[in-house]
């Protein structure tokens, strides 16, 4: 066959396939048609081959492999490349078919379960680092950054006045609505007072500001650090002699810490108006009737548990988001599942800790 260069040439009854020339992969389409053309059984000529690229190596050693072909002339150089291509010819691991049923299910929640542990075992030892920056700083005030502090009560406190106020005088005028809607049944609307009042300052005046402050600060926290840590700005902290802890994680955990009890409070009166405006128009309670029947139904264990829940509900928000923040690795998509994670984890484990609160306080007769 006339080639320039000759990829192969027949002998007698075709069975030798004489190779010439540089066999690489822009003359891979050509040479695997005449390879399989040529009956069986089959001998490969490699002794004009002056260059061999792994695409032709792979084809001669396919025909060895699938065709039981003979390989002759082949230089040490080739046979190397050809015991390389041999032993990268090893059968994929194929990601075994996910297992339904009952035991699926098990190895699900036998996974999910392991997360969480890991998860929670992280936040600890998350927060005993935070306990040594904390002790670090009482030891030398003078790295403690108070502008950071104020610049986070700025964020954490001041701009969420208003979707906190709000949001807690429409939950003030749906209590109201609700609770007067069933208590109309009995003739018991002036009972409403009763149910907006500890309603809202036992419970929901905190546990929802808390759920705002989640989505609002928890998930800032996250995303900030998590973008730091892809930029390697916490790595060049670190290289300065900066502790990431004492510099990002402390003053959000002080100004969260600090601002849960005045937006809680906030929020409680916000709730208290928004239910006081419903009784007033809807219900025909006068407004001086309305806050002396508060007075009387609500005692003030309801509002120191209230503002004791508060600062820690704060404390939890900003160690879970500054935890997820810390976590990211990878590429910025990591930042967004964090960020995810922290608001999840942080609403979590605040209803989690309302509900040991609430039979704490129970158990010492506050309820």
């Amino acid at each position: 066959m006339d080639r320039d260069p000759p990829e192969g040439a027949q002998e007698g009854s075709g069975s030798t396939y004489r190779m010439t020339g540089a066999i690489t992969i822009s003359r891979a389409g050509s040479t695997a048609r005449e390879l399989a053309a040529e009956p069986d059984p089959l001998t490969i000529d490699l002794s004009g081959v002056t260059r061999m690229d792994t695409v032709g190596a792979w084809l001669v050693y396919r025909s060895v492999r699938d065709r039981n072909a003979k390989v002759i002339g082949a230089t040490d150089e080739t046979n190397s490349l050809l015991e390389q291509v041999a032993e990268a010819d090893k059968p994929a691991k194929v990601r075994p078919e996910e297992q339904g049923g009952f035991y699926g299910m098990l190895r699900e929640v036998g996974e999910w379960m392991s997360d969480v542990g890991s998860t929670l075992l992280g936040l600890l030892g998350f927060f005993g680092a935070t306990l040594v920056a904390f002790a670090n700083l009482i030891r030398r005030p003078k790295r403690f950054r108070l502008n950071a502090v104020v610049q986070r009560f700025d964020v954490v406190g001041v701009r969420a006045l208003g979707i906190i106020g709000l949001m807690s005088f429409l939950i003030g005028i749906v209590i109201a609505q609700q609770g007067s809607v069933q208590l109309e049944q009995f003739g018991a609307e002036i009972y409403t007072i009763n149910l907006i009042g500890r309603l809202t300052v036992r419970e929901l005046g905190t546990l929802m500001t808390a759920i705002m402050v989640a989505g609002r600060s928890g998930s800032a926290f996250a995303a900030q650090i998590g973008t730091m840590k892809i930029t390697e700005e916490i790595d060049a902290m670190r290289t300065i002699g900066v502790s990431p802890i004492e510099a990002l994680v402390i003053p959000r955990l002080i100004a969260t810490v600090v601002m849960m009890p005045l937006l809680a409070f906030w929020a409680m009166i916000m709730s208290l108006l928004g239910g006081g405006l419903f009784v007033w128009l809807a219900l025909g309670i006068p407004p001086i009737t309305y806050l002396q029947r508060l007075q009387e139904v609500t005692p003030m264990t309801d509002l120191w548990i209230g503002l004791i829940k508060a600062p820690v509900f704060g404390f939890i928000i900003a160690l879970a988001g500054c935890f997820q923040g810390m976590q990211v690795e990878g590429n910025s998509e990591e930042v967004g599942t964090r960020t995810t994670t922290a608001v999840v984890q942080s609403i979590f484990l605040v209803i989690v800790l309302d509900a040991v609160f609430a039979v704490f306080f129970s158990s010492l007769g506050w309820g």
